[in-house]
């Protein structure tokens, strides 16, 4: 009984004495690039750099002065020249106080271009950032995926193996 007890105060001191902080760590932003739409000045900032295809990462925006207020869209350009729909900005989960995308990954290598539609009380602005994206770190996603699927494979031909030496016949 006494040990019960203790468990049930043990798993009510985890449960509200750990709050959802601790589960997330802080944006770290390791660099930043200001950028200039219209009236308003946005920094951008990279919690990985220097940026490679694939590899997840936060991105923030934080317009000078802050958010209240203020509305806005991005837009990203690919390398190829394909533009993703216009996306309002959001607040970031983990960094309420500025708009951002959180654990993101850009899909090719090469310049991408994000472009920013600012509207607030200064009216509207349109501004634009050119990124750089290295080639995708680690080994290329196909051979990734082949090493990934032998232990797959393994269990499916054990399992025809051994379903076919304990057939009832």
């Amino acid at each position: 009984m006494r040990k019960a007890v203790v468990a049930l105060l043990a798993v009510c001191g985890l449960l509200f004495g750990t709050g959802t902080a601790f589960a997330y760590p802080p944006v770290e932003t390791v660099h930043t690039e200001t950028v200039q739409a219209g009236p308003y000045t946005v920094t951008v900032g990279f919690s990985r750099w220097p940026l490679r295809a694939m590899q997840s990462l936060d991105f923030s925006f934080t317009p000078e002065g802050g958010i209240a207020g203020k509305s806005g869209t991005l837009t990203q350009i690919m390398p190829s020249g394909r533009q993703y729909r216009p996306d309002p900005l959001a607040r970031h989960p983990r960094a309420r106080e500025v708009w951002g995308l959180d654990i993101y990954s850009l899909q090719d290598e090469g310049t991408w271009t994000f472009r920013f539609t600012i509207d607030g009380p200064e009216g509207e602005g349109v501004g634009e950032t050119r990124i750089d994206v290295l080639e995708q770190p680690g080994p290329p996603m196909g051979l990734s995926w082949a090493i990934s699927t032998i232990p797959l494979i393994a269990l499916v031909a054990f399992l025809v193996v051994v379903w076919r030496r304990n057939r009832v016949s």
